[in-house]
């Protein structure tokens, strides 16, 4: 599974275009030291978890099994956004949430687990190299947003940046469906049993 790296030279173009939405010089580094590219890539940082945290086809799995550790705990590591307990483990006599950087069960007030393996449904934070174009698009779009709220304070430049923004949502909302498969009937979690009429079929014989 891809760990969030440190590496911040995958994201120097996104800042750079963040820069540029607001009138700003392009960088070679992101040197901190700098506000503007201070703010530009700390506001990357920030959107890139808000909007990976909200779960999406590339960096959500399900029925991942997980294995406590001897002090029967399970550990969230840094790349898990959510940990949801899977459909049926437990049929509701288990509730997972996080505490204490641990999977904690709310309903038996415990952050023991004693099975043998728990299966979950897991969000991951992904580094900057690892998300989809349209995905980074998005991303980056709202940073520039955000960034020209903090840094130049005009409501024109607001407003054709947030214009700006909802077209790479609209983009990024695309992706995801042409990659989730979706359908308006519903299906099991991770699974599409369900094909759809389609009219070209037909019209082939």
């Amino acid at each position: 599974m891809p760990f969030p790296t440190t590496n911040a030279t995958q994201e120097l173009p996104a800042v750079n275009q963040i820069l540029a939405s607001v009138g700003q010089a392009p960088v070679t580094t992101l040197d901190q030291t700098n506000p503007d590219v201070a703010i530009a890539y700390d506001t990357l940082l920030q959107v890139s978890r808000e909007v990976q945290a909200e779960g999406w086809t590339f960096n959500t799995e399900y029925k991942v099994v997980l294995t406590p550790d001897t002090n029967d705990e399970i550990v969230y590591t840094n790349q898990m956004l959510q940990v949801n307990l899977s459909d049926g483990e437990g049929y509701g006599s288990k509730a997972a949430i996080r505490k204490n950087g641990k999977l904690y069960d709310r309903v038996n007030h415990t952050d023991k687990w004693t099975d043998e393996t728990v299966t979950v449904d897991i969000v991951y934070q992904y580094d900057w190299i690892d998300l989809p174009i349209p995905i980074q698009d998005f991303i980056t779009a709202r940073a520039a947003t955000i960034v020209s709220t903090k840094i130049v304070g005009d409501p024109e430049q607001h407003k054709y940046l947030s214009t700006r923004e909802q077209f790479a949502r609209a983009n990024a909302l695309e992706y995801e469906c042409n990659q989730g498969n979706y359908t308006y009937f519903g299906h099991p979690r991770g699974n599409n049993n369900y094909v759809s009429y389609q009219p070209y079929k037909a019209l082939n014989r």
